[in-house]
């Protein structure tokens, strides 16, 4: 190869035109420029909004958030909608509305409490639309006490004072103050508590940290924030989310309920959820999240922040994902101050473009703290007027009211006593848990044994959309990668190239070493193993591939060559950082929420490479195959599975590696979400109906992948008998 690119028939393959200036061995620096050796990211991190030039780039990009949110929430695929058997009771008349008091089983034991807000009196005339009313969910958000709140006079007067409040009642308890008015206004109005607020006493504390005595191997007896929840997405944030949809399963089903007509707003926390209720289900028809939608500090509570949430997104991303549906915002002098500027121009451009223009606002009322104030409320009057076609005179002005007692809003009563003894605290959570992963498997299993095409497509669109969000990349794109020679070498009959491989998209770099045989046939074999290139100098089976022909590569997946990543020494080829914060923010959703764990990290740059040697234009790459070997199975077995037919043959040794043996969720081999999906069974069905070998599969997975096989007609591309791994990977 020349300066220029052109082919040097010294070589059997040519050097890529990309490599751009021949460069000597030592003029660069391994791991120089990497961007995954930044700091990692946290929730104070800068989530600049991902742009899209048209509409049919913007319905991909909001499925993909979507999908990102579900799986974060541990609701891909929606878990099993029992019974919500709700109780009503004690109805409170007010004249204009009444309140009655609430709860319902979002899930088998798990009680939902709150405050339904209905109009009467001269109320009943407002909103209506053939017969029905508009509906509002409101989640309450940070609040002391939640529903129960109380700003108590002093506060009150001072926000009067401020110009923030008009009224006394309405100051002093504003959670109340919103439902009470869009009752006036003519909606049928839903408060719900938050887990551990007000009457949700089944979890006593809203915010969960690691505790030992939470965390067992054993089906069904371990809690929150365990190496066994976290590896099956079972988070404080997925328990919230499916809280608010069993809410509004709640609210739509009240017989006044018109469901073209459905609002959603909360402050702080609950525009968190108003933010993640919008993107994800489409019978929310607008929202109004109040002083949380920022591109700053993405929510402090782990019921806002969930694994893989905000990996390649964020509020901004996830709040335009109602886009065109009715989007309203408020910024405050909080993480929201610099809205205008930052985000609020991107919403304006993306409603724009939609031809929505119209069905987005947003309102910089910065002078106050965070807050859901009187100013704020009332540009959500007219926003509800407006988009809820409730056809009342503009502006709608709040009014005063006679608030409720905690003692005439609580749900539980001598008539409906509160829940106790086994079903609180961390017997109640353990619960929660075994019915949420009992649910998921009888939904995963299946798919991981196919008995017929229905149920291998099922499976398709369920595994696929899961592994690519828990590994965050496809295979990236024709071009997108290049390759800095730092050496080359001739040591016999066979030339050694030392480089970078580059994906300057992403800031990435992979370390690789490519031996070329003198007499090349085409195939390029990429051989993976937790040594990298070191191996290639001692595996006898290099040798081999070499004698026969074959270019072989090797490459140094990120974290297992560089000490400077190992954090914890008894934890091979380095580990997943440990210390994200103290107390609740030991959780990992802070860290995985933010950062792709090394897994993944090691799959990029399989991918990386992947596409690398199958797109070079110079190159004459026949096939490409993949060996995971010594321990570096189960990453291939990701990369497989994404690859689609950038890999034409595989090997993978399992090595009876399971994400479920993993003891901790800061392994460098842990995945949040692997287990949920069928373990390393998941990975591997997902490989038909392309060539693999599988070595020490065991029973379970043998069956699962012959059952997979089977259905695609591509029982002769499986061989799980442990034959020789060269053989099938050089086979034509």
């Amino acid at each position: 190869m020349t300066r220029d690119g052109h082919y040097n028939p010294t070589l059997a393959m040519p050097i890529p035109r990309a490599f751009g200036l021949f460069l000597i061995c030592g003029l660069i620096p391994l791991h120089a420029a990497d961007v995954r050796r930044s700091p990692a990211r946290t929730l104070d991190s800068a989530f600049p909004f991902q742009p899209v030039s048209n509409a049919t780039e913007w319905e991909a990009r909001r499925v993909e958030i979507a999908h990102r949110i579900q799986i974060s929430a541990g609701l891909w695929p929606m878990p099993s909608k029992t019974p919500l058997n709700p109780v009503i009771h004690g109805a409170v008349d007010r004249g204009d509305h009444q309140v009655e008091r609430v709860f319902f089983e979002s899930l088998p034991g798990h009680f939902v409490s709150g405050s339904l807000y209905r109009p009467a009196g001269p109320s009943l005339a407002n909103g209506l639309k053939n017969g029905k009313r508009a509906a509002v969910l409101c989640p309450h958000g940070h609040w002391k006490n939640g529903r129960f709140y109380d700003a108590g006079e002093s506060k009150a007067q001072e926000e009067i004072n401020l110009g923030a409040e008009v009224l006394i009642n309405p100051a002093r308890f504003p959670v109340q103050a919103r439902c009470v008015q869009l009752a006036r206004m003519g909606c049928t109005v839903f408060l719900y508590d938050m887990v551990g607020y007000a009457d949700s006493i089944q979890f006593p504390e809203h915010r969960n940290g690691p505790r030992p005595e939470m965390s067992s191997s054993k089906p069904g007896e371990w809690g929150f924030v365990s190496p066994q929840a976290t590896a099956r997405l079972q988070t404080n944030f997925g328990l919230q989310t499916w809280n608010s949809l069993r809410a509004l399963d709640f609210l739509l089903a009240l017989p006044e309920i018109d469901p073209e007509r459905v609002l959603v707003t909360g402050a702080s926390g609950g525009a968190t959820q108003t933010m993640m209720l919008g993107a994800i289900d489409a019978r929310v028809r607008s929202a109004f999240p109040c002083v949380m939608v920022s591109t700053a500090m993405q929510g402090g509570c782990t019921c806002e922040n969930g694994l893989l949430l905000r990996i390649g997104q964020g509020n901004i991303d996830i709040a335009a994902a109602i886009a065109p549906r009715p989007l309203g915002l408020t910024a405050a002098d909080d993480w929201t101050v610099e809205l205008e500027k930052k985000g609020h121009p991107d919403l304006l451009n993306l409603y724009k473009m939609l031809g929505a223009s119209d069905h987005y606002e947003a309102h910089f009322d910065i002078q106050f703290k965070h807050n859901y104030n009187h100013v704020s409320r009332t540009h959500m009057y007219q926003f509800a007027n407006r988009h809820l076609s409730l056809g009342l005179p503009a502006p709608v002005a709040e009014r005063d009211f006679k608030p409720l007692s905690q003692e005439e809003l609580t749900v539980w009563t001598k008539d409906h006593p509160a829940p106790s003894g086994e079903q609180v605290g961390p017997s109640h959570e353990k619960a929660v848990c075994r019915w949420w992963e009992e649910d998921a498997r009888k939904q995963i299993q299946p798919l991981l044994r196919p008995s017929d095409p229905a149920t291998l497509e099922r499976a398709r669109n369920v595994l696929g959309p899961a592994l690519r969000t828990m590994i965050g990349r496809d295979l990236p794109t024709a071009g997108s990668c290049e390759f800095e020679i730092t050496a080359k070498e001739k040591p016999s009959d066979h030339t050694k190239l030392t480089g970078l491989i580059r994906l300057r998209s992403r800031g990435e770099e992979v370390p690789a070493v490519f031996l070329h045989p003198s007499s090349w046939n085409g195939r390029v074999i990429l051989w993976v193993t937790p040594q990298g290139s070191a191996a290639l100098e001692t595996e006898p089976s290099v040798t081999k591939l070499l004698n026969e022909g074959n270019c072989v590569a090797a490459i140094d997946v990120f974290g297992t060559t560089d000490p400077k990543l190992t954090e914890n020494p008894a934890i091979p080829y380095s580990a997943n950082a440990s210390k994200p914060g103290e107390g609740w923010q030991l959780s990992p959703v802070y860290f995985y929420g933010y950062n792709d764990s090394l897994f993944a990290r090691r799959v990029h740059d399989l991918l990386t490479t992947i596409s690398f040697v199958r797109h070079h234009p110079d190159w004459k790459v026949q096939s490409i195959a993949v060996a995971g070997m010594q321990g570096a199975g189960h990453w291939v077995a990701a990369a497989r599975a994404i690859a689609g037919s950038g890999i034409d043959r595989c090997a993978i040794a399992t090595q009876g590696f399971r994400f479920a043996d993993l003891p901790s969720h800061w392994h460098a081999d842990f995945l949040p979400g692997a287990v949920k999906y069928g373990d390393l069974n998941g990975l591997l069905v997902q490989s038909a109906p392309h060539p693999l070998w599988v070595q020490d599969a065991g029973e379970e997975t043998a069956a699962d992948l012959s059952a997979t096989y089977g259905v695609t007609n591509s029982t002769a591309s499986l061989s799980l008998d442990g034959g020789d791994a060269v053989a099938f990977l050089t086979k034509n």
